[in-house]
């Protein structure tokens, strides 16, 4: 797939989580959820590496830095995402998510010595302020109690854990381990990690066996966390973490379509606002250098 592909599958395949993990909560706890979405995440990408005969082995170092992305990309970061979720709207959680264009261009910064490209941060900036604005009145009216508060700080950490984990995993690629050989072992050791937490915490392993949970749980096992991460981290790696990590501002867009589809959205002056910033901010983000050129961090 061609870097423009990629991009387009990331965001249509994330813009549907936020909608999808809402039908993961209620029955069973939120970090049990996160294990058996990556639990059966890792086993389809266990499957597909053995299919293609991709090599699985690696030496200690490498299994630190792949446990690492694991810990903070498909474990802490989920749990946090499902508790902010269990708060508040899924909305306001992927707004508040956005951020990680910032977070990754800072991260970049100051991990890797990386520029902050000036045209690449003006439009993060205007693209969370144009996501920002599709959300407003929801934002404006809310009066924020204490667990709407708690809310919103599982959201912004969990944006934060997210945005460590790409660094980990460019670190990962610029050290030539294959996308998904590395997920394999990274979503293992992210569920390990989950599964350890839930156990030490005392929560009860239950399951669903509704067909909504059910559903929701492959969508995001197979679409949400396999293909999406596959293709999102092999553009990180082409493009660089600061223009990939859009995908992040992008995504809530995609989220409103779906929300006018199956909600019956009405559309206003700050949503049409709102959409104009996102998308200006996206060129202005892209800017630099084509989508389709193949350029790295």
């Amino acid at each position: 797939m061609n870097n423009l592909a990629l991009y387009a599958c990331t965001v249509l395949i994330w813009g549907s989580t936020w909608l999808a993990i809402k039908f993961q909560l209620g029955h069973v706890a939120p970090t049990v959820s996160v294990v058996w979405r990556f639990a059966a995440a890792a086993l389809i990408l266990y499957a597909l590496a053995r299919a293609r005969a991709v090599r699985l082995r690696f030496d200690a170092p490498t299994h630190g830095w792949l446990a690492l992305q694991g810990l903070f990309l498909f474990g802490i970061n989920y749990v946090l995402v499902y508790l902010a979720e269990s708060a508040l709207t899924s909305g306001l959680v992927a707004v508040t998510f956005s951020l990680i264009v910032l977070c990754n261009i800072a991260f970049l910064r100051l991990f890797y010595g990386v520029p902050m490209k000036p045209h690449a941060l003006a439009g993060a900036l205007l693209g969370i302020a144009g996501v920002a604005l599709l959300f407003w009145p929801e934002l404006t009216q809310t009066r924020l109690s204490a667990d709407r508060r708690s809310g919103l700080l599982y959201a912004v950490l969990a944006t934060v854990v997210a945005s460590l984990g790409n660094m980990a995993a460019t670190r990962n690629h610029r050290h030539g381990i294959p996308v998904v050989a590395g997920n394999v072992w990274a979503m293992s050791y992210g569920t390990v990690f989950v599964a350890a937490y839930a156990v030490l915490s005392g929560q009860h392993f239950s399951f669903d066996f509704s067909a909504a949970y059910l559903g929701s749980l492959l969508y995001l096992a197979l679409f949400g966390s396999v293909i999406a991460f596959v293709a999102y981290l092999t553009l990180l790696g082409r493009i660089g973490a600061d223009r990939a990590g859009y995908s992040g501002v992008a995504t809530p867009v995609v989220a409103m379509l779906l929300s006018t589809w199956f909600e019956d959205l009405r559309w206003t002056a700050w949503i049409v606002g709102g959409m104009v910033l996102c998308l200006a901010g996206n060129l202005l983000v892209l800017g630099g250098g084509r989508l389709g050129s193949a350029t790295r961090a």
